[in-house]
């Protein structure tokens, strides 16, 4: 099912939803299965399985260092499958433009499609580590709402080398990202808002945001996203801060703000066992009132691990 008719079938209601990573090559699935099922309990409709790009690994071979290409986080798509298989829930695997070409991209969608799996999140993706600034992969998109025109070609039959008289045509819902602190890159909020739009009109169904941690970014987010003429469902993407590192790293890495009370509470704690409780709290209240205002999902960025999102969605659904 897309997750816009899990919206609409919960007739106001929100949902509760999670994103996982990969486990990198060589570690078992089970690691993943592990953190999963404490979470099946509060019945999410789908789960967002994320894709990672490449990197440079840095090979020694007879006293020199050979430069490679890998991938360490991939299986994707078959990981989605096997949640779809073993847990009978919809999976929504993300699609990058950075690390892909068009026709790996449209090989993607089509076994997505073999899959039966109805939605994909299309994003642009970072620059690859090492590299200050996103470069687009020869042969691929430079941008997410090229990427959105392309799954929606598909879904209208047309494919990158001419349109194909089909006889079960892909029908993939389409989510995009939101910022609503902007887009590190984006020179102003308004800016990154017409971007946002450009993805919509393209043909994105939802929007998932950016982590943040001041509700009233959010609320502000949306009420200038409508005021743009965005009038799809704008879901909060949530995380709870769970070591004292976080206070440095996630405002480098996603350029985003923590309020005063947080930062404090977090700088009063003596190790990262406290840190991590402080973060439960304070996603607990972040998320009630988000819950209080009939935001249509809770969508939680777990990274791989349950215990803290299970202790938040215990209080709340």
């Amino acid at each position: 099912m897309k997750v816009t008719d899990h919206i609409k079938k919960a007739k106001g209601n929100t949902l509760f939803s999670f994103e996982i990573i990969p486990p990198k090559k060589g570690k078992n699935i089970q690691e993943l299965y592990n953190n999963i099922d404490p979470l099946m309990e509060f019945n999410p409709p789908f789960i967002d399985v994320t894709t990672s790009r490449e990197e440079f690994v840095y090979i020694e071979k007879e006293g020199l260092f050979d430069r490679k290409i890998t991938r360490m986080r991939p299986g994707t798509l078959g990981i989605c499958a096997a949640i779809k298989h073993k847990y009978n829930v919809d999976t929504v695997p993300h699609v990058l433009c950075g690390g892909f070409t068009k026709e790996e991209t449209e090989y993607l969608l089509v076994d997505c499609h073999y899959l039966g799996i109805d939605n994909v999140m299309a994003l642009r993706g970072d620059a690859m580590k090492g590299e200050q600034y996103f470069k687009a992969t020869k042969g691929g998109h430079s941008y997410a709402t090229q990427l959105v025109d392309q799954i929606q070609n598909l879904n209208s039959g047309k494919y990158l080398h001419g349109t194909l008289d089909v006889d079960d045509k892909a029908d993939f819902c389409i989510g995009v990202a939101g910022y609503p602190e902007k887009h590190l890159e984006s020179p102003s909020m308004q800016s990154d808002l017409k971007r946002l739009k450009e993805k919509v009109d393209a043909g994105a169904d939802y929007v998932v945001t950016q982590m943040f941690f001041d509700n009233k970014k959010y609320f502000e987010f949306v009420d200038a996203a409508k005021k743009e003429g965005i009038n799809v469902p704008i879901i909060p993407g949530i995380k709870p801060i769970a070591v004292k590192r976080h206070l440095q790293l996630l405002p480098q890495v996603f350029k985003i703000d923590l309020p005063e009370t947080l930062i404090s509470e977090v700088e009063k704690c003596s190790d990262n066992k406290q840190v991590r409780q402080v973060g439960v709290e304070w996603c607990i209240q972040q998320s009630k009132e988000l819950l209080d205002a009939g935001v249509p999902v809770l969508h939680y960025y777990s990274m791989g691990k349950s215990d803290n999102i299970k202790s938040i969605a215990s209080q709340l659904f």
